[in-house]
């Protein structure tokens, strides 16, 4: 049924728990917007990073087997079977430095 409409200074005042909580849903969702904006903007700048460029030709001294190999900037790093760390210039691939690894005690 129709229900007669009160004239606007009549009108029922919107309660402060209604109104609290219209607000609460605007600020949450502004935040999640925002949060989203955020989150793809990062993965795009993140994945247009151009990739470390690995050498072409690893000399690895005689006998030795690589197990890992790590990248720095001006260097990287191959983990050789026997523990050993073995540092290279990335440029040069010259050998910079030797690290045996020794078991925690």
């Amino acid at each position: 049924m129709d229900e007669p409409m009160l004239p606007p200074e009549q009108e029922i005042e919107e309660p402060a728990q209604l109104r609290f909580l219209r607000r609460l849903v605007t600020v949450l969702t502004t935040v999640m917007i925002g949060g989203v904006v955020l989150i793809i903007a990062l993965l795009v700048i993140r994945l247009n990073e151009k990739p470390s460029m690995l050498p072409e030709l690893v000399t690895l001294p005689e006998g030795v087997e690589a197990k890992a190999v790590t990248l720095g900037e001006s260097w990287y790093g191959i983990v050789t079977q026997t523990d050993e760390i073995l540092i290279f210039d990335r440029f040069t691939g010259k050998l910079r430095q030797r690290i045996q690894i020794t078991p925690a005690q």
